[in-house]
């Protein structure tokens, strides 16, 4: 390892938490541990204490988790949550100049960050940065988001426990939607990617389902950001299963979007809160299911006759950090922090960690964990395969074999 630099290593965490963001802290920390650090050639592990600020402001907000024993490390692992605290900054070129700054200022060689692709694209600049100011730092992209979208992954660390809770939420929807009947429409997260909403279909417990939505088990339809959405469609699928059933049990993406792409949640929205990046505020708000609410309603409506009962739930942030957790989930978090920490030891430059799925055999679910490039992974989103989707309203029986191991066993319901 005499070619390695030595200094110490830094490891933060961006963006929304999840459930199991903290297993890949654990992992690259553990990682370090036993490799670099052991070794001598890494002197401390500091954490960014809310991300890159930790790093960029003037003097630092910097843990040191070096010698962390191993029962902590395990207790941390499994709390939900972004333990060292996160942040929604998108770096920028001279942000990333800054975060160059704090680091030659704390001696970091090792530059680690868990997040999503906006993460990637900050460990690319700045690995940039470095390099041309002759500054020898290796930077690790280390995968997180319940939104699925990562290119180079077959799944990222963070969605399947995410994707468990919206299938139980909806199993548990749907029974007591059947108990007093009515229209139940679930908004779940997902602003570009259809994946967790899609998880919904899980709730079913059946990979084959009927082309006419009124015979399939509830969800009856699932709409997600890939296919466009057409209101009058949407009216009339709910109309047809509603007059069948006297029920409907619907799941859709906060990021659905017609056929120019524009999205419906500001459409229906009356006032336009944006977030930090600029886009319209769709998590922290109900406005899309009370507007869906609203035109159900208004359509279903006999002329002098009565509404039909309509609700609608805002999952929210409630899908990111439910301490129920997948168990493939938590490995492979935690399998991907540590695997960061070894191609760190192993001389790599610089790298965005990847899941690879090896075998999806029924009850020999493997993966193994590889490296892309940074510039493959950042600023790039990945959306949900055609053949993920069926009928405009409805999940694919692909989809299903690609999830179901992942969010792990289900429990079993009785019927009278």
């Amino acid at each position: 390892m005499s070619d390695l630099p030595t200094g110490n290593a830094a490891i933060g965490q961006s963006g929304g938490p999840t459930a199991v963001i903290n297993q890949s802290l654990v992992g690259v920390v553990e990682g370090l541990q036993k490799g670099l650090v052991a070794s001598g050639t890494v002197k401390q592990i500091l954490g960014m204490r809310h991300g890159v600020r930790g790093i960029a402001k003037d003097g630092g907000d910097l843990v040191d988790l070096t010698a962390m024993p191993a029962k902590t490390l395990d207790v941390i692992a499994q709390t939900p949550s972004a333990a060292l605290g996160s942040t929604r900054d998108k770096p920028d070129e001279e942000y990333c100049a800054q975060i160059l700054h704090g680091c030659r200022q704390n001696n970091i060689r090792y530059f680690f960050y868990i997040g999503g692709n906006d993460s990637a694209d900050t460990c690319r600049i700045v690995n940039e940065k470095a390099a041309e100011a002759g500054y020898e730092m290796r930077c690790f992209h280390v995968p997180k988001t319940i939104d699925n979208d990562l290119k180079e992954n077959d799944h990222t660390p963070g969605f399947a426990s995410a994707a468990r809770f919206v299938t139980l939420a909806h199993m548990g929807d749907a029974l007591d939607n059947a108990s007093l009947g009515g229209i139940k429409i679930n908004v779940v997260m997902g602003r570009q990617a259809g994946f967790l909403t899609a998880a919904a279909s899980l709730a079913r417990g059946c990979r084959e389902t009927d082309k006419d939505a009124a015979k399939r088990p509830a969800p009856h339809l699932i709409y997600v950001p890939e296919v466009p959405f057409v209101m009058d469609h949407f009216l009339q699928d709910v109309d047809r299963v509603y007059s069948a059933l006297g029920r409907c049990q619907i799941a859709v993406s906060e990021g659905i979007r017609d056929a120019d792409g524009n999205e419906i949640g500001p459409q229906l929205m009356r006032s336009g809160e944006v977030d930090a990046h600029g886009n319209v505020q769709l998590s922290g708000s109900g406005a899309l299911g009370d507007g869906l609410a609203d035109a159900v309603k208004k359509a279903l409506t006999p002329t002098g006759g009565k509404a039909p009962r309509v609700r609608a739930d805002t999952f929210g942030y409630l899908q990111r950090c439910w301490p129920a957790t997948s168990s493939i989930d938590a490995l492979e978090a935690r399998g991907v922090g540590r695997h960061a920490a070894k191609l760190a030891a192993d001389g790599h430059a610089g790298a965005s960690i990847t899941i690879i799925r090896t075998s999806n055999v029924p009850g020999d679910y493997r993966s193994e964990f590889g490296r892309a490039d940074l510039s493959a992974v950042a600023r790039h989103a990945r959306h949900m395969p055609e053949d993920f989707s069926d009928d405009g309203n409805n999940i694919s029986a692909i989809f299903y074999d690609y999830c179901h191991p992942l969010v792990g066993e289900l429990p079993t319901f009785g019927k009278l």
